[in-house]
């Protein structure tokens, strides 16, 4: 016959439903990325919650034990020992707690054993709300702290749904907003298509973490390059400026910190596999790489390319430089509707005016007599530049302050159209 089980012995859950239990613990951890501790907390919560609603009112009195390494747990309530008990949650009498501790005496405190095994279904649903309701606030912590350390990253994602003019984009354990401002405009996402976006922000909210991404910012294309370039990633190549047009073209300025690594190569790779890579992720963008160069005069020249230079003239305190170019490059320098010139005057941070050789003889400014002294005319060579010189072809004329980083992405104003008889476009 089997043994009558004494009251105040431990409940021991070890067996089946123990071992149930640290199984779905272990589970929950791997899954939805929750601490063990934290499960663990809200199984003892659930207990306590489930005390409270099989005695009601809150009792302060209860607690719990709970093995984390076995599952084996204690209920038990602290109740104060007197002669005559007139709060059974509380107290106790003597008779009784002798039966729990022969050596109880009035006043003092034991422990007396709760049988969760007697909560009523009510009780138990309760006790399981509980824990759901922790489950979701701390997978809503994990995903939240998760992504926000992927803040300013690119990730890859799944276009789940489109609602309207905004897209839901599914990241695996979380789903971002593309909104409309940040959609290319000359792309057509669709459902399952996978696609790499930027982090912009990431916040905390009741219903869980909104995540805003970004398919039109500039960062994006540096992520893109970071991951695919190895020289950018280990930092001998750096991405020191880029301005971009999403969806049509971008251009990005790269230096080496190493003189027998050529920046340029480095991102285009061997027959241009790696840049063509980006291109492709970016839906056909052309992306324009030049050298950077502490010399504002030659930044400018390298950020005009394809367009070929004749002369730069840069006047750094007011941040602009004046530009020629042969007559047949004018329209390939400012580019389709002054593209190539607007982009080259965000990746540099200089107002460019530009004009033709033959529009530069009369314009006030552009003339190589407007920098020379009359009565002393000289020619100085490459880079003996002092204010006010001036120098055709490779040389410029230099009074300048690098452009400050923070400005790099700041509107400028545009540089001048091409007058009537040029109508060209670049290509």
């Amino acid at each position: 016959m089997a043994a009558k089980k004494q009251k105040g012995e431990t409940r021991d859950m070890s067996g089946g439903s123990n071992l149930e239990m640290m199984e779905a613990i272990a589970l929950l951890e791997k899954e939805k990325d929750i601490s063990r501790d934290v499960l663990f907390d809200a199984i003892e919560n659930s207990l306590i919650t489930a005390c409270e609603k099989h005695f009601g009112g809150k009792n302060e009195n209860v607690h719990v034990n709970l093995d984390r390494t076995t599952g084996i747990y204690v209920l038990f309530a602290e109740k104060t020992v007197v002669d005559e008990v007139m709060d059974s949650a509380t107290e106790i009498s003597l008779e009784d707690a002798k039966n729990i501790d022969p050596a109880a005496e009035i006043g003092g405190i034991v422990r007396e054993n709760i049988r969760s095994d007697g909560f009523g279904r009510i009780v138990t649903q309760a006790a399981k709300s509980v824990i759901i309701q922790k489950l979701k606030e701390e997978e809503r912590t994990a995903v939240f702290n998760r992504f926000n350390g992927k803040s300013h990253d690119v990730v890859t994602g799944t276009v789940q749904r489109i609602n309207g003019k905004n897209i839901s984009i599914n990241l695996g354990k979380a789903d971002a907003l593309l909104s409309e401002n940040e959609q290319v405009p000359s792309e057509h996402l669709r459902p399952t298509d996978r696609v790499k976006v930027y982090i912009l922000d990431v916040k905390n909210s009741p219903r869980g973490p909104k995540i805003i991404v970004s398919r039109t910012h500039p960062e994006l294309v540096k992520c893109l390059f970071e991951n695919e370039v190895a020289e950018v990633s280990d930092g001998t190549v750096e991405i020191r400026s880029i301005s971009r047009e999403a969806g049509s073209r971008t251009k990005i300025a790269v230096y080496s910190n190493n003189p027998d690594v050529d920046a340029v190569g480095a991102c285009v790779g061997l027959n241009g596999a790696r840049v063509n890579s980006i291109v492709d992720e970016l839906k056909g963008e052309k992306i324009d790489i030049v050298n950077w160069d502490e010399n504002p005069a030659i930044y400018i020249e390298n950020a005009l390319s394809p367009a070929k230079v004749v002369s730069v003239i840069v006047d750094g305190d007011e941040k602009t430089a004046k530009v020629v170019v042969p007559d047949y490059q004018l329209s390939l320098a400012i580019g389709k509707e002054g593209q190539n010139a607007r982009l080259a005057a965000k990746l540099t941070g200089f107002k460019i005016d530009i004009k033709s050789e033959t529009q530069a003889k009369d314009a006030p400014g552009f003339r190589m007599e407007d920098y020379l002294d009359l009565e002393d005319e000289e020619y100085y060579e490459e880079g003996e530049y002092e204010e006010g010189e001036y120098y055709e072809g490779e040389g410029v004329a230099e009074e300048y302050e690098e452009a400050p980083a923070d400005e790099q992405y700041e509107d400028y104003e545009e540089a001048a159209e091409p007058n009537e008889e040029e109508t060209s476009d670049a290509e």
